[in-house]
């Protein structure tokens, strides 16, 4: 601590903004001690490319993650100094051939992999948080012509479904955005579709049981949350399962490095989370056969003096809030 376990950069995504390099100085330069290099797998097919990516062929999405791990090794290696980088990616799960890519991919690179932050952005080959209209068309590709609310239990439990299978499968030392499925209903309550709620809870209980730690991701704030990833419900359940978390900005790009940082503290203390967790290099390997482990962070989290530089934004978040109400 202070950590991030998540983010991109322009480079080597599309839809982020600025060089690997730039997001690594703007890193140093807000006193992180470790931060974490995680893009996206590449696709496999070609229906599965963002529209800012139809120009590139399967093959340059390939060469393009190639190259995004060769430039992470060397500024591990260049600012190995100033701050420790943890390279891993992300995993996308759209269609079941993704995962036996997936895992061809991994036993390919080996060691270059440290890590994998584990995240479902698809329903039903979907996107789920590419825009309002998409995420209603992966809604209503499950049930059509059913209510609402049989709807939204439907997709639910196929995107906690899709996910478990991930975490059984790979064994992500990160579980990544955990409820991105309610990215643009924020105020859903899985308790409300039982069986949804029961594969959460199985999906935490088996997720703590192989050691993973769940993220507490910024970047819900900047889409409108009034709450980090994941909502307060699941990290209640989280907890009662004593499970673990770390932090991530899940940056794309240099300008969102610690972004809304400042309001995590407020959150995790009120949520009840008096623990914080980080990944580090090991000799032992864990549940995935990977060399890191998670390290709890010594001390109490919220007087750690990383949070001092954003002190001044939490007051004035506080007093606008308060403006407000």
């Amino acid at each position: 601590m202070p950590h991030s376990h998540h983010s991109h950069s322009g480079e080597f995504c599309k839809h982020a903004k600025g060089t690997l390099q730039q997001v690594v100085l703007e890193a140093i330069s807000r006193n992180f001690q470790v931060y974490g290099l995680t893009e996206h797998v590449p696709r496999y097919r070609s229906e599965d490319l963002y529209p800012e990516e139809v120009e590139m062929s399967l093959e340059e999405l390939k060469s393009q993650f190639d190259r995004f791990l060769d430039e992470a090794h060397s500024l591990k290696a260049q600012y190995a100094q100033e701050i420790t980088l943890l390279v891993g990616l992300e995993t996308e799960y759209i269609t079941a051939p993704d995962l036996d890519h997936l895992e061809t991919l991994l036993t390919h690179l080996g060691p270059r992999v440290e890590y994998i932050v584990g995240s479902v952005h698809h329903v039903n080959g979907i996107p789920i948080d590419f825009d309002l209209s998409t995420f209603h068309k992966a809604l209503e590709s499950l049930s059509p012509g059913s209510e609402k609310e049989a709807q939204l239990e439907s997709f639910l439990s196929t995107y906690f479904d899709a996910q478990y299978e991930l975490l059984q499968r790979f064994h992500p030392e990160v579980v990544g955005h955990f409820d991105l499925c309610r990215l643009y209903h924020p105020g859903l309550a899985f308790a409300t579709y039982p069986e949804a709620w029961r594969k959460v809870e199985r999906n935490i209980a088996f997720a703590v049981e192989y050691g993973a730690l769940f993220e507490v991701n910024a970047a819900a704030f900047r889409k409108g949350w009034d709450a980090a990833y994941p909502g307060r419900d699941v990290v209640e359940l989280i907890l009662k399962h004593k499970g673990r978390f770390a932090l991530s900005d899940d940056s794309h790009g240099p300008h969102a490095v610690a972004l809304n940082y400042h309001r995590l503290p407020e959150y995790l203390k009120s949520a009840g989370v008096t623990e914080l967790w980080y990944l580090q290099r090991s000799e032992t390997v864990n549940a995935a056969g990977r060399r890191v482990q998670p390290v709890r962070l010594e001390g109490l989290w919220e007087e750690h003096p990383f949070w001092r530089q954003y002190q001044h934004l939490a007051e004035m978040a506080t007093a606008a809030a308060q403006n407000l109400s």
